[in-house]
């Protein structure tokens, strides 16, 4: 997967996911540098979660707010649940899900290793333990937590393809370990079981119903003081935006709009868009979760001014691509 003829600064190396990448990979980890890395969600930008200052070069490489907490992602469940307390209701979700696109937050343990910048100074943490082969295979070599947000910078579209983390964060990081492209295209969903009902922090991968099938009941919605300090990653009003302005269950294009469309419908207007992709034209929401990053990095790189975009259903894998479109569009 190397290019000779790559523009990327030779700082950042663009290693193969074989077993000597995968050992180049682990090895610059424990060493404190950032290595992104894919999931079956969005390629990750990781750091040893137990250092400090390892954790620092997150922040600064993609200028986020230290008060956002990080995932630290798990070679296995046994290594999660020692760095926190699993009640009934996480063991259940852990069990059903594990490896997953599933972040469950629970209170960290008095010894957890995952470090109190990585937690954002909370007293809970928030863990993984994906799905992906390529992810697994590097934090088992680690051998420890590794902290690993959206490889992008800051409240930009997540990378779902090893080009989109080069975009944001060439020149920044010390190696990213390419994998192609992600399956699943949305972030993990979060559910937090701090004791009581748990809730879903951040809708995701595993969806709402999925969530219920498990627990025998729905989780509740994150409480409102939640968005000033979150609980847990993702949560920010404004996330996940591209450059150009986005503008949500349009019925009518604008003269020099880009158009994102979700199957066969197509609003007033909408031959007279700039540019025009499609999520899913079989109105399958698994194809548009999987597209739907992809697709605004494409449509930004346009030049319009606006992303308008077409009604999609609130329904399965549908709540968490309405999430991420409403913080695209929320004001920055």
């Amino acid at each position: 997967m190397n290019d000779p003829g790559s523009t990327v600064p030779a700082a950042t190396r663009r290693l193969d996911p074989d077993a000597d990448g995968l050992a180049q990979a682990a090895a610059l980890l424990r060493a404190g540098e950032l290595v992104a890395f894919p999931t079956e969600t969005v390629y990750g930008l990781g750091a040893d979660a137990t250092d400090p200052a390892a954790v620092a070069r997150i922040f600064a490489a993609k200028e986020r707010p230290r008060f956002n907490p990080l995932i630290a992602h798990l070679a296995d469940g046994d290594a999660a649940l020692a760095e926190g307390t699993f009640d009934d209701s996480a063991q259940r979700l852990a069990e059903a899900f594990w490896p997953g696109p599933l972040t469950l937050v629970v209170p960290a343990h008095a010894g957890t290793r995952v470090c109190d910048l990585a937690r954002a100074g909370l007293p809970s943490v928030a863990l993984r333990v994906p799905g992906h082969p390529i992810a697994r295979a590097l934090l088992s070599a680690v051998g420890r937590p590794v902290a690993a947000p959206s490889a992008n910078r800051s409240g930009r579209v997540s990378p779902t393809r090893a080009d989109h983390v080069l975009d944001d964060l060439a020149g920044r990081i010390a190696a990213l370990l390419d994998g192609g492209d992600t399956p699943v295209g949305v972030e993990s969903t979060v559910v937090a079981c701090l004791g009581g009902v748990p809730r879903l922090l951040r809708p995701g991968g595993i969806t709402r119903a999925a969530l219920r099938d498990v627990l025998g009941f729905d989780p509740a919605d994150p409480e409102a003081a939640d968005a000033d300090r979150p609980a847990g990653p993702g949560m920010l009003a404004s996330h996940y935006a591209p450059r150009a302005r986005v503008r949500l269950d349009v019925d009518a294009v604008g003269p020099g709009e880009a158009l994102l469309l979700f199957g066969a419908g197509r609003p007033e207007g909408h031959e007279h868009a700039r540019a025009v992709l499609n999520l899913s034209p079989a109105a399958d929401l698994a194809e548009a979760a999987s597209r739907l990053f992809g697709a605004l990095r494409d449509l930004d790189a346009s030049g319009a001014e606006t992303i308008a975009v077409a009604p999609i259903p609130a329904d399965g894998l549908g709540e968490a691509i309405r999430d991420r479109l409403a913080r695209a569009a929320a004001p920055r």
